[in-house]
This record gives structure tokens, C-alpha cells and sequence, in this order.
């Protein structure tokens, strides 16, 4: 009784670490993952739309209130991404994720100066190498050190009802994710 109990306690704990793995590896493993989805819809640094919850969607938004748009990034193979976009909006926000999804860094129009998109990101030695000669361009941007050198760039936009329509996309449409 006792030997069948313990063949018992260690298939299940055995059958919960094999789960626990396949669970932890389907991000790196799946070839759909949102990197891959929003590669079939633009190429790096290339801006492409994000819709709420839409079946095809390379990055489906969770609420329906807000409209987005995000852009994959390569900073060894281009250099510095610099991302910007005009105000308008009522409430924006941008994540910076690494290639696997993980979120590396949030913020939103509250802590952006002027209410304006202006966000680089760098891997450490290139913001070492900006920090002996900053651009002009890059005088006012929020910086953000990565160590994965590919990631993806989400911003999104707050539209309370379809009066706000012109001016979510008019900013959505401002989003530029350029090399510097």
C-alpha cells in the first residue's frame, strides 16, 4: 500500500514539472508568437496597427476602448531605435518588450514630457556611446536600456468613445520608430 502510494505521489509530481516546463518553454518554442505575427504584417522598425481583440491581429488589445500600434526592433542590426509620435491623443501608453514578450519597461503620457511620445531604446554599450555625444534629436527622449537586442514596441491609445476616433488615429497614425 505504501509503495503504491509513493509511485502515485511521484507520477503526479513528476507529471506537474513536465507541465510546469512545456508551459514555461510554448513562448519560445511557438512560431506565432506576437514577434513572428507582427513580422508577417511590416518589417523591422516598420509601424503596424493594432486592433481590440481582432482575430488576425499581430498583438490583439484587451480592451475595447483602446486602438494600438507597434513596431519590431533589431538594435544590433540598425542602431538605436528612436520612437516618437505627436500628442493629441487623451491617454497613451508604450511597453517595450523583449523578444520572448516580457515586458521590460511601461510608461504613459503622465510621465512623458509634454505629453509626447519620445522614447529610445538602446542596449547599454550604445547608450554608453550617446551619452559622450547626444543627438538633438534625442535630447528630450526617455531612455530605455535593454540587454536582448530584439524586442517589439507597443503604444496604445485610449479612444472613449467613436467621437475620439480622428484623434486616436490621427496619433497612431504619428508613430514612427526610426534608427538614430
Amino acid at each position: 500500500m505504501t509503495r503504491a502510494f509513493h509511485i502515485l505521489v511521484l507520477g503526479v509530481v513528476g507529471a506537474a514539472i513536465v507541465h510546469i516546463a512545456i508551459l514555461m518553454l510554448l513562448p519560445v518554442l511557438s512560431e506565432r508568437d506576437a514577434w513572428a505575427r507582427l513580422a508577417s504584417q511590416g518589417d523591422l522598425r516598420q509601424p503596424v496597427r493594432l486592433e481590440p481583440s481582432v482575430e488576425g491581429s499581430p498583438v490583439p488589445l484587451a480592451d475595447p476602448f483602446f486602438l494600438g500600434g507597434g513596431c519590431r526592433f533589431d538594435l544590433h542590426q540598425h542602431g538605436v531605435l528612436h520612437v516618437t509620435a505627436g500628442a493629441g491623443a487623451p491617454f497613451w501608453s508604450v511597453s517595450v518588450y523583449d523578444r520572448r514578450g516580457y515586458n521590460l519597461y511601461s510608461f504613459n503620457d503622465r510621465t512623458a514630457a509634454g505629453g509626447r511620445l519620445d522614447l529610445a531604446v538602446a542596449t547599454s554599450a550604445q547608450l554608453t556611446e550617446l551619452r559622450r555625444e547626444l543627438p538633438d534629436a534625442l535630447a528630450r527622449s526617455i531612455f530605455v536600456e535593454v540587454d536582448n537586442p530584439q524586442g517589439i514596441v507597443v503604444v496604445r491609445a485610449f479612444r472613449p468613445d467613436p467621437t475620439f476616433e480622428p484623434v486616436v488615429e490621427r496619433f497612431l497614425g504619428s508613430i514612427a520608430c526610426e534608427a538614430v
